[in-house]
């Protein structure tokens, strides 16, 4: 499971404990978040965030 970080304001999605504040089940891979996804930080796109190393 990979980790991804919001470039705008740090906000980091993990692959593996998801997003359940925002119905994001754990597991969920960020490239199956759906296209419309949005740093609930932040608003940005998912073109937004890096893959964190």
């Amino acid at each position: 499971m990979k980790k991804y970080v919001c470039d705008v304001c740090g906000w980091e999605y993990d692959e593996a404990l998801g997003d359940p504040d925002n119905g994001i089940a754990a597991g969920t891979k960020f490239e199956d978040l759906p296209d419309d996804f949005e740093c609930p930080l932040c608003s940005v796109g998912k073109d937004n965030f890096s893959e964190v190393e």
